[in-house]
Protein backbone atom coordinates (compact mmCIF):
# COMPACT_ATOMS: atom_id res chain seq x y z
CA UNK A 1 0.00 0.00 0.00
CA UNK A 2 1.16 3.52 -0.76
CA UNK A 3 1.97 5.79 2.13
CA UNK A 4 -0.76 8.39 2.58
CA UNK A 5 0.37 11.80 1.55
CA UNK A 6 -0.91 15.33 1.37
CA UNK A 7 -2.07 17.02 -1.77
CA UNK A 8 0.49 16.54 -4.46
CA UNK A 9 0.32 20.20 -5.39
CA UNK A 10 1.20 21.50 -1.93
CA UNK A 11 4.47 23.35 -1.45
CA UNK A 12 5.45 21.16 1.50
CA UNK A 13 4.95 18.03 -0.57
CA UNK A 14 7.05 19.34 -3.44
CA UNK A 15 9.71 20.45 -1.00
CA UNK A 16 9.86 16.88 0.40
CA UNK A 17 10.24 15.56 -3.15
CA UNK A 18 12.97 18.11 -3.82
CA UNK A 19 14.96 17.17 -0.72
CA UNK A 20 14.58 13.47 -1.55
CA UNK A 21 15.91 14.04 -5.08
CA UNK A 22 18.84 16.06 -3.74
CA UNK A 23 19.71 13.26 -1.29
CA UNK A 24 21.22 11.30 -4.19
CA UNK A 25 23.86 14.03 -4.50
CA UNK A 26 25.05 13.48 -0.92
CA UNK A 27 27.63 10.74 -1.66
CA UNK A 28 29.38 13.14 -4.04
CA UNK A 29 29.55 16.14 -1.70
CA UNK A 30 33.30 16.59 -2.24
CA UNK A 31 32.84 16.82 -6.00
CA UNK A 32 29.85 19.05 -5.41
CA UNK A 33 31.84 21.35 -3.11
CA UNK A 34 34.53 21.66 -5.79
CA UNK A 35 31.77 22.44 -8.30
CA UNK A 36 30.49 25.23 -6.03
CA UNK A 37 33.99 26.72 -5.74
CA UNK A 38 34.51 26.52 -9.50
CA UNK A 39 31.13 28.15 -10.16
CA UNK A 40 31.97 30.90 -7.69
CA UNK A 41 35.30 31.52 -9.44
CA UNK A 42 33.57 31.86 -12.82
CA UNK A 43 31.03 34.30 -11.35
CA UNK A 44 33.73 36.26 -9.53
CA UNK A 45 35.61 36.86 -12.79
CA UNK A 46 32.37 37.87 -14.50
CA UNK A 47 31.67 40.38 -11.73
CA UNK A 48 35.14 41.92 -12.09
CA UNK A 49 35.03 42.50 -15.87
CA UNK A 50 32.72 45.60 -15.85
CA UNK A 51 35.06 47.30 -13.36
CA UNK A 52 38.02 46.56 -15.65
CA UNK A 53 36.15 48.20 -18.52
CA UNK A 54 35.26 51.21 -16.33
CA UNK A 55 38.89 51.63 -15.29
CA UNK A 56 39.97 51.50 -18.94
CA UNK A 57 37.41 54.09 -20.11
CA UNK A 58 37.68 56.50 -17.17
CA UNK A 59 41.36 56.24 -16.21
CA UNK A 60 43.61 54.64 -18.79
CA UNK A 61 42.08 56.04 -21.96
CA UNK A 62 42.08 59.75 -20.91
CA UNK A 63 45.61 59.53 -19.42
CA UNK A 64 47.00 57.48 -22.31
CA UNK A 65 48.78 55.31 -19.74
CA UNK A 66 50.35 52.60 -21.89
CA UNK A 67 51.90 50.73 -18.98
CA UNK A 68 48.54 50.56 -17.21
CA UNK A 69 46.89 49.54 -20.48
CA UNK A 70 49.36 46.65 -20.92
CA UNK A 71 48.86 45.52 -17.35
CA UNK A 72 45.07 45.66 -17.70
CA UNK A 73 45.21 43.73 -20.98
CA UNK A 74 47.43 41.07 -19.40
CA UNK A 75 45.15 40.87 -16.38
CA UNK A 76 42.04 40.52 -18.54
CA UNK A 77 43.74 37.86 -20.67
CA UNK A 78 44.73 35.90 -17.56
CA UNK A 79 41.22 36.26 -16.13
CA UNK A 80 39.62 35.01 -19.34
CA UNK A 81 42.07 32.07 -19.51
CA UNK A 82 41.26 31.13 -15.91
CA UNK A 83 37.56 31.48 -16.64
CA UNK A 84 37.74 29.20 -19.69
CA UNK A 85 39.55 26.54 -17.66
CA UNK A 86 37.14 26.96 -14.74
CA UNK A 87 34.12 26.66 -17.04
CA UNK A 88 35.51 23.45 -18.56
CA UNK A 89 36.05 22.05 -15.06
CA UNK A 90 32.61 23.31 -14.03
CA UNK A 91 30.91 21.49 -16.90
CA UNK A 92 32.91 18.31 -16.25
CA UNK A 93 32.14 18.30 -12.52
CA UNK A 94 28.48 19.17 -13.09
CA UNK A 95 28.02 16.37 -15.61
CA UNK A 96 29.90 13.93 -13.36
CA UNK A 97 27.68 14.66 -10.36
CA UNK A 98 24.48 14.55 -12.43
CA UNK A 99 25.28 11.26 -14.15
CA UNK A 100 26.48 9.47 -11.02
CA UNK A 101 23.50 10.64 -8.97
CA UNK A 102 21.13 9.58 -11.79
CA UNK A 103 22.85 6.18 -11.97
CA UNK A 104 22.39 5.72 -8.21
CA UNK A 105 18.74 6.71 -8.57
CA UNK A 106 18.20 4.13 -11.32
CA UNK A 107 19.84 1.47 -9.18
CA UNK A 108 17.61 2.44 -6.26
CA UNK A 109 14.52 2.18 -8.48
CA UNK A 110 15.60 -1.24 -9.73
CA UNK A 111 16.26 -2.50 -6.19
CA UNK A 112 12.89 -1.17 -5.06
CA UNK A 113 11.17 -2.93 -7.97
CA UNK A 114 12.62 -6.20 -6.73
CA UNK A 115 11.32 -5.52 -3.22
CA UNK A 116 7.78 -4.74 -4.38
CA UNK A 117 7.39 -8.24 -5.68
CA UNK A 118 5.05 -10.02 -8.03
CA UNK A 119 1.85 -8.16 -7.13
CA UNK A 120 3.24 -4.85 -8.37
CA UNK A 121 4.15 -6.24 -11.79
CA UNK A 122 0.72 -7.85 -12.22
CA UNK A 123 -1.21 -4.63 -11.60
CA UNK A 124 1.19 -1.98 -12.97
CA UNK A 125 1.53 -1.34 -16.72
CA UNK A 126 5.06 -2.04 -18.00
CA UNK A 127 5.14 1.33 -19.75
CA UNK A 128 4.72 3.07 -16.40
CA UNK A 129 7.63 1.15 -14.90
CA UNK A 130 9.82 1.98 -17.90
CA UNK A 131 8.80 5.62 -17.51
CA UNK A 132 10.18 5.61 -13.96
CA UNK A 133 13.57 4.42 -15.19
CA UNK A 134 13.73 6.80 -18.15
CA UNK A 135 11.41 9.82 -18.24
CA UNK A 136 11.29 10.52 -14.50
CA UNK A 137 15.03 9.96 -14.03
CA UNK A 138 15.70 12.30 -16.97
CA UNK A 139 13.46 14.90 -15.28
CA UNK A 140 15.51 14.67 -12.09
CA UNK A 141 18.72 14.95 -14.11
CA UNK A 142 17.36 18.17 -15.62
CA UNK A 143 16.50 19.34 -12.12
CA UNK A 144 20.10 18.74 -11.08
CA UNK A 145 21.34 20.59 -14.14
CA UNK A 146 19.14 23.64 -13.51
CA UNK A 147 19.31 23.52 -9.72
CA UNK A 148 22.16 23.63 -7.27
CA UNK A 149 24.66 25.25 -7.35
CA UNK A 150 23.54 27.37 -10.30
CA UNK A 151 20.35 28.74 -8.74
CA UNK A 152 22.18 29.74 -5.55
CA UNK A 153 25.00 31.19 -7.61
CA UNK A 154 22.47 33.11 -9.72
CA UNK A 155 20.84 34.62 -6.63
CA UNK A 156 24.17 35.58 -5.06
CA UNK A 157 25.45 36.98 -8.37
CA UNK A 158 22.28 39.05 -8.80
CA UNK A 159 22.54 40.50 -5.27
CA UNK A 160 26.24 41.32 -5.75
CA UNK A 161 25.50 42.90 -9.14
CA UNK A 162 22.78 45.08 -7.56
CA UNK A 163 25.28 46.04 -4.84
CA UNK A 164 27.85 47.02 -7.49
CA UNK A 165 25.16 49.04 -9.30
CA UNK A 166 24.26 50.83 -6.08
CA UNK A 167 27.92 51.56 -5.38
CA UNK A 168 28.15 53.12 -8.86
CA UNK A 169 25.00 55.27 -8.63
CA UNK A 170 22.10 54.86 -6.21
CA UNK A 171 19.70 56.91 -8.33
CA UNK A 172 20.23 54.74 -11.41
CA UNK A 173 19.72 51.63 -9.29
CA UNK A 174 16.42 52.87 -7.91
CA UNK A 175 15.13 53.88 -11.33
CA UNK A 176 15.35 50.32 -12.74
CA UNK A 177 13.05 48.93 -10.05
CA UNK A 178 9.86 49.56 -12.13
CA UNK A 179 11.26 47.16 -14.74
CA UNK A 180 11.63 44.48 -12.07
CA UNK A 181 8.14 45.24 -10.77
CA UNK A 182 6.72 44.78 -14.28
CA UNK A 183 8.14 41.27 -14.28
CA UNK A 184 6.72 40.46 -10.87
CA UNK A 185 3.24 41.84 -11.71
CA UNK A 186 2.65 39.48 -14.63
CA UNK A 187 5.28 36.83 -13.96
CA UNK A 188 3.69 34.78 -11.12
CA UNK A 189 0.45 34.20 -13.07
CA UNK A 190 2.36 32.98 -16.11
CA UNK A 191 4.62 30.84 -13.93
CA UNK A 192 1.60 29.20 -12.30
CA UNK A 193 -0.07 28.43 -15.60
CA UNK A 194 3.17 27.09 -17.07
CA UNK A 195 3.62 24.86 -14.02
CA UNK A 196 0.12 23.33 -14.30
CA UNK A 197 0.51 22.86 -18.04
CA UNK A 198 3.86 21.16 -17.45
CA UNK A 199 2.20 18.73 -15.02
CA UNK A 200 -0.38 17.82 -17.65
CA UNK A 201 2.35 17.39 -20.27
CA UNK A 202 4.25 14.98 -17.98
CA UNK A 203 1.13 12.84 -17.47
CA UNK A 204 0.45 12.75 -21.22
CA UNK A 205 4.05 11.73 -21.88
CA UNK A 206 3.62 8.69 -19.62
CA UNK A 207 0.36 7.75 -21.39
CA UNK A 208 2.05 8.00 -24.79
CA UNK A 209 4.97 5.82 -23.65
CA UNK A 210 2.54 3.21 -22.31
CA UNK A 211 0.68 3.14 -25.63
CA UNK A 212 3.91 2.62 -27.58
CA UNK A 213 4.82 -0.32 -25.34
CA UNK A 214 1.36 -1.87 -25.77
CA UNK A 215 1.53 -1.54 -29.56
CA UNK A 216 4.96 -3.15 -29.77
CA UNK A 217 3.96 -5.97 -27.39
CA UNK A 218 0.74 -6.70 -29.29
CA UNK A 219 2.29 -6.66 -32.78
CA UNK A 220 1.17 -10.22 -33.62
CA UNK A 221 -2.41 -9.70 -32.37
CA UNK A 222 -2.76 -6.42 -34.26
CA UNK A 223 -1.79 -8.11 -37.51
CA UNK A 224 -3.91 -11.18 -36.84
CA UNK A 225 -7.03 -9.04 -36.32
CA UNK A 226 -6.12 -6.42 -38.95
CA UNK A 227 -6.37 -3.84 -36.17
CA UNK A 228 -3.41 -1.68 -37.19
CA UNK A 229 -5.60 1.29 -38.17
CA UNK A 230 -7.54 1.07 -34.90
CA UNK A 231 -4.30 0.92 -32.94
CA UNK A 232 -2.81 3.79 -34.93
CA UNK A 233 -5.83 5.97 -34.16
CA UNK A 234 -5.43 5.29 -30.43
CA UNK A 235 -1.73 6.13 -30.66
CA UNK A 236 -2.49 9.33 -32.56
CA UNK A 237 -4.95 10.34 -29.82
CA UNK A 238 -2.22 9.96 -27.19
CA UNK A 239 0.29 11.88 -29.31
CA UNK A 240 -2.26 14.63 -29.99
CA UNK A 241 -3.00 15.00 -26.27
CA UNK A 242 0.72 15.23 -25.51
CA UNK A 243 1.30 17.72 -28.32
CA UNK A 244 -1.58 19.92 -27.15
CA UNK A 245 -0.21 20.07 -23.62
CA UNK A 246 3.33 20.59 -24.92
CA UNK A 247 2.27 23.50 -27.19
CA UNK A 248 0.33 25.02 -24.30
CA UNK A 249 3.38 24.72 -22.05
CA UNK A 250 5.65 26.28 -24.68
CA UNK A 251 3.09 29.04 -25.25
CA UNK A 252 3.22 30.02 -21.60
CA UNK A 253 7.01 29.74 -21.73
CA UNK A 254 7.00 32.13 -24.73
CA UNK A 255 4.90 34.72 -22.89
CA UNK A 256 7.05 34.26 -19.85
CA UNK A 257 10.11 35.06 -21.97
CA UNK A 258 8.32 38.01 -23.58
CA UNK A 259 7.47 39.40 -20.15
CA UNK A 260 11.11 39.04 -19.15
CA UNK A 261 12.33 40.86 -22.27
CA UNK A 262 9.80 43.67 -21.74
CA UNK A 263 11.18 44.07 -18.22
CA UNK A 264 14.72 44.23 -19.64
CA UNK A 265 13.87 46.79 -22.29
CA UNK A 266 11.69 48.97 -20.08
CA UNK A 267 14.50 49.27 -17.58
CA UNK A 268 17.11 49.77 -20.29
CA UNK A 269 15.16 52.62 -21.93
CA UNK A 270 14.83 54.44 -18.61
CA UNK A 271 18.53 53.82 -17.92
CA UNK A 272 19.63 55.31 -21.25
CA UNK A 273 17.47 58.40 -20.79
CA UNK A 274 18.54 59.07 -17.22
CA UNK A 275 22.14 57.97 -17.81
CA UNK A 276 22.49 60.34 -20.76
CA UNK A 277 21.24 63.21 -18.60
CA UNK A 278 23.66 62.30 -15.76
CA UNK A 279 26.63 62.13 -18.14
CA UNK A 280 25.75 65.55 -19.63
CA UNK A 281 25.47 66.98 -16.12
CA UNK A 282 28.90 65.56 -15.25
CA UNK A 283 27.38 63.47 -12.47
CA UNK A 284 28.40 60.14 -14.06
CA UNK A 285 31.34 59.07 -16.19
CA UNK A 286 30.97 57.12 -19.42
CA UNK A 287 32.94 54.20 -17.96
CA UNK A 288 30.74 54.07 -14.88
CA UNK A 289 27.61 54.12 -17.06
CA UNK A 290 28.88 51.30 -19.28
CA UNK A 291 29.84 49.31 -16.16
CA UNK A 292 26.38 49.96 -14.70
CA UNK A 293 24.67 48.72 -17.89
CA UNK A 294 26.72 45.51 -17.89
CA UNK A 295 25.80 44.83 -14.26
CA UNK A 296 22.16 45.64 -14.99
CA UNK A 297 21.80 43.23 -17.90
CA UNK A 298 23.69 40.40 -16.20
CA UNK A 299 21.73 40.88 -12.96
CA UNK A 300 18.39 40.92 -14.79
CA UNK A 301 19.36 37.87 -16.82
CA UNK A 302 20.52 35.91 -13.79
CA UNK A 303 17.58 36.92 -11.60
CA UNK A 304 14.86 36.18 -14.13
CA UNK A 305 16.63 32.92 -15.05
CA UNK A 306 16.54 31.89 -11.41
CA UNK A 307 12.80 32.65 -11.22
CA UNK A 308 12.16 30.77 -14.47
CA UNK A 309 14.22 27.83 -13.20
CA UNK A 310 12.20 27.73 -10.00
CA UNK A 311 9.03 27.38 -12.09
CA UNK A 312 10.59 24.75 -14.31
CA UNK A 313 11.76 22.93 -11.18
CA UNK A 314 8.10 22.75 -10.11
CA UNK A 315 7.16 21.26 -13.48
CA UNK A 316 9.93 18.70 -13.10
CA UNK A 317 8.82 18.04 -9.53
CA UNK A 318 5.42 16.86 -10.75
CA UNK A 319 7.27 14.15 -12.68
CA UNK A 320 9.66 13.44 -9.85
CA UNK A 321 6.74 13.21 -7.43
CA UNK A 322 5.39 10.13 -9.21
CA UNK A 323 8.77 8.51 -8.72
CA UNK A 324 8.93 9.70 -5.11
CA UNK A 325 5.56 8.12 -4.35
CA UNK A 326 6.60 4.93 -6.09
CA UNK A 327 9.80 4.73 -4.03
CA UNK A 328 7.75 5.16 -0.85
CA UNK A 329 5.37 2.32 -1.77
CA UNK A 330 5.65 -0.45 0.77
CA UNK A 331 6.03 -4.05 -0.46
CA UNK A 332 2.85 -6.09 -0.11
CA UNK A 333 5.00 -9.11 0.79
CA UNK A 334 7.72 -7.93 3.21
CA UNK A 335 10.78 -9.96 4.11
CA UNK A 336 10.88 -10.90 7.83
CA UNK A 337 13.11 -8.79 10.10
CA UNK A 338 14.37 -11.86 11.96
CA UNK A 339 14.18 -14.79 9.54
CA UNK A 340 14.35 -18.38 10.74
CA UNK A 341 16.92 -20.86 9.40
CA UNK A 342 16.00 -23.85 7.24
CA UNK A 343 18.99 -26.20 7.52
CA UNK A 344 17.97 -29.10 5.26
CA UNK A 345 14.95 -29.05 2.98
CA UNK A 346 12.94 -32.27 2.90
CA UNK A 347 10.10 -30.78 0.85
CA UNK A 348 7.00 -31.07 3.02
CA UNK A 349 4.43 -28.39 2.15
CA UNK A 350 1.41 -27.74 4.31
CA UNK A 351 -1.53 -25.39 3.71
CA UNK A 352 -3.49 -24.66 6.90
CA UNK A 353 -6.91 -23.06 6.36
CA UNK A 354 -5.50 -20.63 3.77
CA UNK A 355 -7.76 -17.84 2.53
CA UNK A 356 -6.86 -15.40 -0.20
CA UNK A 357 -8.38 -12.99 -2.69
CA UNK A 358 -6.84 -10.57 -5.15
CA UNK A 359 -7.42 -6.83 -4.87
CA UNK A 360 -11.01 -5.90 -5.76
CA UNK A 361 -11.76 -9.53 -6.57
CA UNK A 362 -13.76 -12.52 -5.34
CA UNK A 363 -12.22 -14.94 -2.82
CA UNK A 364 -9.96 -17.42 -4.63
CA UNK A 365 -8.88 -19.69 -1.79
CA UNK A 366 -11.49 -20.25 0.90
CA UNK A 367 -10.00 -22.36 3.67
CA UNK A 368 -7.53 -24.47 1.66
CA UNK A 369 -6.02 -27.21 3.80
CA UNK A 370 -3.59 -29.64 2.17
CA UNK A 371 -0.44 -31.52 3.13
CA UNK A 372 2.13 -32.65 0.56
CA UNK A 373 4.68 -35.12 1.87
CA UNK A 374 8.42 -34.94 1.06
CA UNK A 375 9.10 -36.48 -2.33
CA UNK A 376 5.40 -36.76 -3.14
CA UNK A 377 4.05 -35.75 -6.55
CA UNK A 378 0.71 -33.97 -6.18
CA UNK A 379 -1.37 -32.45 -8.97
CA UNK A 380 -3.82 -29.59 -8.44
CA UNK A 381 -6.79 -29.81 -10.80
CA UNK A 382 -10.15 -28.10 -11.11
CA UNK A 383 -12.17 -25.64 -13.11
CA UNK A 384 -10.71 -22.27 -14.06
CA UNK A 385 -10.65 -19.83 -11.16
CA UNK A 386 -10.62 -22.47 -8.42
CA UNK A 387 -7.23 -21.27 -7.11
CA UNK A 388 -4.74 -23.78 -8.57
CA UNK A 389 -2.17 -21.26 -9.89
CA UNK A 390 -2.75 -19.01 -6.89
CA UNK A 391 -1.75 -21.83 -4.55
CA UNK A 392 1.58 -22.16 -6.39
CA UNK A 393 2.19 -18.41 -6.16
CA UNK A 394 1.54 -18.49 -2.44
CA UNK A 395 4.14 -21.24 -1.93
CA UNK A 396 6.81 -18.92 -3.32
CA UNK A 397 5.38 -15.91 -1.42
CA UNK A 398 4.50 -14.02 -4.58
CA UNK A 399 1.54 -13.12 -2.39
CA UNK A 400 0.72 -13.66 1.29
CA UNK A 401 -2.56 -15.28 2.39
CA UNK A 402 -5.06 -13.12 4.22
CA UNK A 403 -5.73 -15.89 6.71
CA UNK A 404 -4.15 -19.19 7.55
CA UNK A 405 -0.54 -20.12 6.89
CA UNK A 406 1.73 -22.17 4.66
CA UNK A 407 4.63 -24.19 6.08
CA UNK A 408 7.74 -25.64 4.47
CA UNK A 409 9.12 -28.50 6.54
CA UNK A 410 7.12 -27.21 9.50
CA UNK A 411 8.42 -23.63 9.28
CA UNK A 412 5.96 -20.84 8.34
CA UNK A 413 7.20 -19.50 5.02
CA UNK A 414 6.56 -15.89 6.07
CA UNK A 415 9.31 -16.39 8.70
CA UNK A 416 11.88 -17.35 6.06
CA UNK A 417 14.12 -14.98 4.14
CA UNK A 418 13.26 -14.87 0.44
CA UNK A 419 16.56 -16.50 -0.49
CA UNK A 420 16.06 -19.28 2.06
CA UNK A 421 12.51 -19.95 0.84
CA UNK A 422 13.00 -19.66 -2.92
CA UNK A 423 16.42 -21.28 -3.05
CA UNK A 424 15.02 -24.84 -2.81
CA UNK A 425 12.03 -24.04 -5.06
CA UNK A 426 12.02 -24.46 -8.82
CA UNK A 427 9.26 -23.05 -11.02
CA UNK A 428 8.34 -24.11 -14.55
CA UNK A 429 5.62 -21.81 -15.90
CA UNK A 430 3.27 -22.31 -18.81
CA UNK A 431 5.15 -19.63 -20.75
CA UNK A 432 8.90 -19.67 -20.23
CA UNK A 433 10.72 -16.36 -20.29
CA UNK A 434 14.07 -16.51 -22.06
CA UNK A 435 16.48 -13.60 -22.10
CA UNK A 436 17.87 -12.34 -25.39
CA UNK A 437 21.18 -14.06 -24.60
CA UNK A 438 22.76 -17.36 -25.53
CA UNK A 439 21.26 -20.79 -24.82
CA UNK A 440 24.08 -21.40 -22.35
CA UNK A 441 23.36 -18.23 -20.38
CA UNK A 442 19.63 -18.96 -20.31
CA UNK A 443 20.26 -22.38 -18.78
CA UNK A 444 22.87 -20.98 -16.37
CA UNK A 445 20.17 -18.54 -15.19
CA UNK A 446 19.06 -21.36 -12.85
CA UNK A 447 22.43 -21.11 -11.02
CA UNK A 448 24.74 -18.36 -12.30
CA UNK A 449 27.91 -19.98 -10.93
CA UNK A 450 27.31 -23.25 -12.85
CA UNK A 451 30.16 -24.40 -15.10
CA UNK A 452 29.81 -25.09 -18.83
CA UNK A 453 30.01 -28.81 -18.11
CA UNK A 454 27.14 -28.58 -15.61
CA UNK A 455 25.09 -26.63 -18.14
CA UNK A 456 25.60 -29.32 -20.79
CA UNK A 457 24.75 -32.11 -18.33
CA UNK A 458 21.56 -30.28 -17.38
CA UNK A 459 20.60 -29.90 -21.05
CA UNK A 460 21.17 -33.62 -21.60
CA UNK A 461 18.98 -34.46 -18.58
CA UNK A 462 16.25 -32.20 -20.01
CA UNK A 463 16.49 -33.85 -23.48
CA UNK A 464 17.56 -30.47 -24.85
CA UNK A 465 21.12 -31.33 -25.88
CA UNK A 466 20.27 -32.78 -29.33
CA UNK A 467 18.35 -29.76 -30.61
CA UNK A 468 20.87 -27.34 -29.05
CA UNK A 469 23.68 -29.02 -31.00
CA UNK A 470 21.75 -28.44 -34.22
CA UNK A 471 21.52 -24.67 -33.61
CA UNK A 472 23.92 -22.49 -35.67
CA UNK A 473 26.28 -21.76 -32.73
CA UNK A 474 25.23 -24.55 -30.41
CA UNK A 475 25.12 -23.41 -26.80
CA UNK A 476 26.36 -19.96 -27.83
CA UNK A 477 23.37 -19.36 -30.13
CA UNK A 478 21.43 -16.21 -29.27
CA UNK A 479 17.77 -17.12 -28.75
CA UNK A 480 16.36 -13.65 -29.51
CA UNK A 481 14.04 -11.57 -27.39
CA UNK A 482 11.89 -13.83 -25.18
CA UNK A 483 13.36 -16.83 -27.02
CA UNK A 484 11.61 -16.01 -30.30
CA UNK A 485 13.98 -18.24 -32.31
CA UNK A 486 12.97 -21.38 -30.42
CA UNK A 487 9.74 -23.40 -30.49
CA UNK A 488 7.47 -23.72 -27.47
CA UNK A 489 8.73 -27.22 -26.69
CA UNK A 490 12.36 -26.16 -27.00
CA UNK A 491 11.80 -23.23 -24.64
CA UNK A 492 10.18 -25.50 -22.07
CA UNK A 493 13.10 -27.91 -22.21
CA UNK A 494 15.46 -24.97 -21.64
CA UNK A 495 13.34 -24.11 -18.59
CA UNK A 496 13.61 -27.69 -17.34
CA UNK A 497 17.38 -27.61 -17.92
CA UNK A 498 17.45 -24.55 -15.68
CA UNK A 499 15.80 -26.65 -12.98
CA UNK A 500 18.41 -29.39 -13.33
CA UNK A 501 21.15 -26.78 -12.95
CA UNK A 502 19.44 -25.27 -9.91
CA UNK A 503 18.70 -28.71 -8.44
CA UNK A 504 15.68 -27.69 -6.32
CA UNK A 505 14.12 -29.83 -3.63
CA UNK A 506 10.61 -28.74 -4.63
CA UNK A 507 9.39 -28.41 -8.22
CA UNK A 508 6.33 -26.28 -8.96
CA UNK A 509 4.71 -26.52 -12.40
CA UNK A 510 1.97 -24.25 -13.67
CA UNK A 511 0.42 -26.00 -16.70
CA UNK A 512 3.89 -26.46 -18.16
CA UNK A 513 2.68 -28.50 -21.16
CA UNK A 514 -0.80 -27.12 -21.83
CA UNK A 515 0.32 -24.80 -24.67
CA UNK A 516 2.32 -27.49 -26.54
CA UNK A 517 1.38 -29.80 -29.36
CA UNK A 518 1.34 -33.57 -28.78
CA UNK A 519 4.87 -34.19 -30.08
CA UNK A 520 6.38 -31.36 -28.03
CA UNK A 521 4.36 -32.39 -24.98
CA UNK A 522 5.75 -35.91 -25.15
CA UNK A 523 9.35 -34.62 -25.29
CA UNK A 524 8.80 -32.17 -22.45
CA UNK A 525 6.99 -34.78 -20.36
CA UNK A 526 9.99 -37.10 -20.67
CA UNK A 527 12.22 -34.34 -19.33
CA UNK A 528 9.80 -33.58 -16.51
CA UNK A 529 9.58 -37.24 -15.47
CA UNK A 530 13.35 -37.27 -15.07
CA UNK A 531 13.25 -33.94 -13.16
CA UNK A 532 10.64 -35.28 -10.72
CA UNK A 533 12.84 -38.10 -9.42
CA UNK A 534 13.61 -37.59 -5.71
CA UNK A 535 11.80 -34.25 -5.49
CA UNK A 536 8.54 -32.94 -4.09
CA UNK A 537 6.35 -31.92 -7.03
CA UNK A 538 3.27 -29.70 -7.05
CA UNK A 539 1.78 -29.37 -10.53
CA UNK A 540 -1.19 -27.45 -11.86
CA UNK A 541 -2.58 -29.67 -14.61
CA UNK A 542 -4.83 -28.77 -17.52
CA UNK A 543 -4.50 -32.07 -19.33
CA UNK A 544 -5.53 -34.70 -16.80
CA UNK A 545 -3.72 -37.47 -18.68
CA UNK A 546 -0.36 -35.90 -17.76
CA UNK A 547 -0.90 -36.55 -14.03
CA UNK A 548 -2.19 -40.09 -14.21
CA UNK A 549 1.06 -41.40 -12.68
CA UNK A 550 1.19 -38.84 -9.87
CA UNK A 551 1.10 -40.02 -6.27
CA UNK A 552 -2.00 -37.97 -5.52
CA UNK A 553 -4.41 -35.50 -7.10
CA UNK A 554 -6.09 -32.66 -5.19
CA UNK A 555 -9.32 -31.49 -6.81
CA UNK A 556 -10.00 -27.86 -5.94
CA UNK A 557 -13.48 -26.41 -5.93
CA UNK A 558 -14.42 -22.93 -4.68
CA UNK A 559 -10.96 -22.54 -3.17
CA UNK A 560 -10.99 -25.78 -1.15
CA UNK A 561 -9.91 -29.38 -1.60
CA UNK A 562 -13.05 -31.19 -2.72
CA UNK A 563 -11.35 -34.57 -3.40
CA UNK A 564 -7.93 -36.07 -2.73
CA UNK A 565 -6.58 -39.40 -3.96
CA UNK A 566 -4.83 -41.21 -6.78
CA UNK A 567 -5.91 -41.01 -10.42
CA UNK A 568 -7.39 -44.50 -10.23
CA UNK A 569 -9.27 -43.82 -7.00
CA UNK A 570 -10.76 -40.52 -8.16
CA UNK A 571 -11.67 -41.64 -11.67
CA UNK A 572 -13.51 -44.64 -10.22
CA UNK A 573 -15.51 -42.55 -7.78
CA UNK A 574 -18.42 -40.26 -8.58
CA UNK A 575 -17.32 -36.74 -7.80
CA UNK A 576 -15.78 -33.53 -9.18
CA UNK A 577 -12.75 -35.29 -10.68
CA UNK A 578 -14.86 -37.77 -12.63
CA UNK A 579 -17.03 -34.95 -13.94
CA UNK A 580 -13.90 -33.06 -14.99
CA UNK A 581 -12.66 -36.18 -16.78
CA UNK A 582 -15.98 -36.80 -18.50
CA UNK A 583 -16.25 -33.12 -19.50
CA UNK A 584 -12.81 -33.25 -21.14
CA UNK A 585 -13.76 -36.46 -23.00
CA UNK A 586 -16.98 -34.88 -24.27
CA UNK A 587 -15.05 -31.86 -25.56
CA UNK A 588 -12.58 -34.16 -27.34
CA UNK A 589 -15.44 -36.04 -29.01
CA UNK A 590 -17.07 -32.77 -30.07
CA UNK A 591 -13.81 -31.63 -31.66
CA UNK A 592 -13.63 -34.83 -33.72
CA UNK A 593 -17.22 -34.59 -35.02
Amino acid sequence: MSTPSPDSGSSSRLWSVYLWALSFLKPYWRTFALLVLTTSLVSGIELAVPKFIQHFLDVLLPSRDRSGYYWLTALLGAAFAVRIGAEMLQNLLGRSVQERAARDLQHAIFRHLRKLGFAHFERTPVGQTLSFLNTEVAAIQTMYRQGFPWMIDGLIFSVLSLAMMASTHVGLTLIVLPGLLLYYIFGPSLERKASLSGKEMAANRVAENQKVYESVSAAAELRAFSAERWDLSRYEEKVAAFNRSMIRTYWFAYWRGTNRRLSYFAGAIVLFIYGYWLINQGALSVGAFISFLLYYFTAMHRLTSVITNITEQKVLMYQAERLYRFMRTEPTVPEPDRPLPLPEVRGEIRFEDVRFQYEDGQPVLNGLTLTIQPGQRVALVGESGCGKSTALKLIGRFYDPEEGRILLDGVPIDRLAFGTLRGPLGYVFQETYLYGASVKENIRFGRPEATDEEVIEAAKAAYAHPFIQELPDGYDTLVGERGVRLSGGQKQRIAIARMFVKNPSVVLLDEATSALDNASEHEVQQALDRLFIGRTVVAVAHRLSTVSQFDAIAVLKRGRVAQFGTYAELSGTDGPFRRLLEGREERKEALHV
